[in-house]
């Protein structure tokens, strides 16, 4: 089973990321319409669970999102 924590829980978990950083992030997750056109997403929301208005990350999503940034697979 994969380690869902809060926002507040993966912040204390990791400061290395904030929660205002983890909240921008989530925020930029998915594509958007904008006067310009659409926007595309992070891709973060591979590692979101949202259940109700609850939204909860997937650490070990959290980070293979981390390396695939970096470039890694």
């Amino acid at each position: 089973m994969n380690n869902l924590l809060t926002v507040r829980q993966f912040a204390e978990k990791h400061p290395a990321f904030s929660q205002g950083s983890l909240r921008n992030l989530i925020f930029l997750s998915e594509s958007r319409k904008t006067s310009r056109g659409i926007i595309a997403g992070n891709g973060l929301n591979i590692a979101l669970v949202r259940i109700g208005r609850k939204l909860l990350i997937d650490e070990a999503g959290f980070f293979k999102w981390i390396d695939v940034q970096q470039g890694e697979k």
